[in-house]
């Protein structure tokens, strides 16, 4: 009777130690990511695994299903701890650079984009979902792109330039405008007034670095250019 009740009490044991181990834990790190949208597709992965028991399973769900271009991921790491039962998900967005009207001649095939960082386009919702819980509190500067550039590698030229400059300098800029015969033009807000700094065809990341400069120079002492031309980076025009 007693080696009865022992084993019965040894089977009890192990099924609630089975029942603890089974149940399933997580950490998460949303990084620069939307609360919002980061966990809800946080709960999508954890009832992937939760089903699967596969983390292969998971990784494929978000390759397969473009899960990191639906929740404006730039990078995330999935890994599981078997010992302590513990799924670890590491998600980051990018920083977003610029409000991008995408257009057409004649105003045809019109929409707008979020330029990020890497020179990706996002959909506005990921401004909304950024500014909804303070995490972007900046106005961000537009750029008119032609919808032929769309495949070139503009975007991540233009990307490359505005994430090397410093946030105040950044915030200088109103606009940016690629014109027709393919020369940059920045639109700049200097203490409530406008400025524009025509950078031309080519070298365009040094060229900002001089525009900078300029710039600093001018507002130290409190001279506000209406024009600046940069056209020929060795020769350069400043209009009051």
């Amino acid at each position: 009777m007693l080696r009865v009740f022992w084993f019965v009490c040894l089977m009890l044991f192990a099924s609630l130690t089975f029942a603890v181990e089974k149940k399933l834990r997580y950490q998460t790190s949303f990084g620069n990511c939307p609360s919002e949208s980061t966990g809800k597709l946080t709960l999508m992965l954890i009832q992937e695994f939760e089903k699967s028991n596969s983390l292969s399973s998971v990784k494929s769900k978000i390759v397969e299903d473009k899960l990191a271009n639906k929740f404006f991921l730039s990078s995330y790491k999935v890994k599981y701890n078997p010992l302590k039962n513990l799924l670890l998900l590491t998600f980051e967005c990018p920083i977003p650079l610029m409000k991008v009207h995408v257009y057409k001649e004649a105003g045809v095939e019109n929409y707008e984009a979020i330029l990020v960082e890497g020179g990706k386009l996002f959909d506005p919702t990921y401004e909304v979902l950024l500014r909804a819980e303070k995490k972007l509190k900046v106005s961000l500067p537009f750029f008119a792109l032609p919808v032929e550039e769309l495949n070139t590698d503009l975007k991540v030229r233009i990307a490359k330039i505005m994430i090397k400059l410093d946030k105040s300098f950044r915030n200088k800029i109103a606009e940016i405008i690629f014109s027709d015969s393919k020369q940059l033009t920045f639109i700049m807000s200097l203490r409530n007034h406008s400025s524009s700094a025509f950078l031309g065809k080519d070298d365009w990341c040094a060229k900002v670095l001089q525009l900078k400069k300029i710039v600093n120079y001018m507002e130290k002492s409190k001279k506000i250019p209406s024009v600046i031309n940069i056209t020929n980076s060795q020769k350069v025009v400043v209009k009051f």
